[in-house]
């Protein structure tokens, strides 16, 4: 499965307002998304909205249609990075599912849009009753799994100027515009990087025709190319053991 829930020749609006838009949704059987659509409440996401903070357990768990969520872990300074990107491709509350309550991460609207929620309690009670639920969570929980590991290994090995590109291509697949609402300061912080290096990565992509940056807005002008530039070695080495297919959480 890969992250193709958004067609940007779709409206918006249109994509926001149907719920099969979220991937995980979508491999629902129908009778078991009969009786889900009728527990799922439509939402809409502001950016900068915690969802759900480090240490508290979710009341709900969403599904992101045109929405883009961080998931990020705080230190106690203050500090926080970014460890995965949840957009159409996913679902928030996995804790839920695998036996705790609390989240040992905050989740943050990174880009306003529209998502689908479900009380924590209905979601306990389909995993227990439902074969189909436990399967989409365990298939979920597999690609996050799989998304941080690369992050970690990303922040181990590439540049600055590699991680701007996998992070602009990351919120592009899940978004439904080519322009990112982010600064750089923002992107530093989610990074956790310095804000200079993040100017400096920026100013060269900029300027080999990758991207256009205007104040708080970074728009994605050839995206194969910023792929190609974001993509590590280190994938090439694990690509036989982790397929694309089943980890759509992997964006490069």
């Amino acid at each position: 499965m890969k992250i193709s829930c958004i067609d940007r020749s779709t409206g918006a609006a249109e994509i926001a307002a149907d719920p099969l838009r979220n991937q995980l949704l979508a491999m629902l059987p129908d009778a078991d998304w009969k009786r889900w659509s009728a527990l799922l409440d439509h939402v809409n996401l502001v950016r900068g909205q915690v969802l759900c903070d480090s240490g508290c357990t979710p009341t709900h768990v969403y599904f992101p249609t045109s929405a883009v969520l961080s998931l990020l872990y705080n230190t106690r300074d203050g500090q926080s990075c970014e460890v995965a990107v949840i957009g159409c491709d996913g679902l928030t509350g996995l804790s839920l599912f695998m036996g705790g309550n609390s989240t040992s991460y905050q989740v943050v609207v990174q880009t306003a849009g529209s998502a689908f929620r479900i009380s924590a309690h209905a979601v306990k009670q389909e995993i227990d009753q439902c074969t189909a639920v436990s399967s989409m969570m365990l298939h979920f929980a597999q690609a996050l799994m799989a998304q941080v590991a690369h992050t970690a290994a990303c922040h181990r090995f590439q540049s600055i100027d590699q991680l701007l590109c996998r992070r602009l291509i990351q919120g592009l697949d899940r978004s439904v515009s080519d322009t990112l609402p982010m600064t750089h300061e923002l992107v530093a912080s989610l990074l956790g990087v310095r804000r200079e290096g993040v100017t400096s990565a920026a100013l060269k992509l900029q300027a080999d025709g990758l991207i256009a940056y205007r104040r708080g807005q970074i728009s994605v002008i050839d995206r194969v190319r910023l792929a190609q530039r974001a993509r590590p070695k280190l994938v090439a080495a694990n690509a036989r053991q982790v397929r694309r297919d089943e980890s759509p959480a992997i964006a490069v």
